[in-house]
């Protein structure tokens, strides 16, 4: 249970805290969720798929993915 805590801490995070570039409240999750959304017509199932990886990756490879895809 404490190594799920660990490794989606980063995700739980506000983009702010994590990303100088952003101002935003919102936590990285719930950005990517957002960005997944947009990106796959508002289909949900295929969002979902989408997010799993991120529960596995490491916080420089979800840092890295959100630099090159959210970053405005």
């Amino acid at each position: 249970m404490a190594d799920e805590l660990v490794k989606t801490a980063l995700l739980d995070r506000h983009m702010k805290e994590v990303f100088d570039w952003s101002d935003s409240e919102t936590p990285v999750r719930d950005a990517l969720w957002d960005y997944f959304m947009e990106k796959n017509g508002r289909d949900t199932m295929k969002t979902e798929e989408d997010m799993l990886p991120f529960l596995d990756y490491s916080d420089d490879k979800i840092e890295s993915f959100v630099n090159e895809n959210l970053k405005k």
